[in-house]
């Protein structure tokens, strides 16, 4: 019989450290597209809506369709 446990699935790897690697994934990547001067794609919780944030700092709300 093959038992599994929820740290198998994971490879031994807790949640928290899974969710550290996970948030330095997503800074690396944004650091990334700085350098490469493309825009980051970010969510605006207050106004509810996406926009892009460019290299220089300006942002661009989605139009809504």
């Amino acid at each position: 019989m093959n038992e599994e446990n929820e740290l198998d699935s994971t490879c031994g790897i807790s949640d928290e450290e899974l969710t550290a690697r996970f948030n330095k994934a997503i800074q690396i990547e944004t650091e990334i597209s700085r350098i490469n001067g493309t825009p980051i794609t970010r969510y605006d919780a207050n106004k509810k809506t996406v926009y892009l944030e460019y290299p220089d700092g300006h942002i661009e709300y989605a139009k809504k369709a």
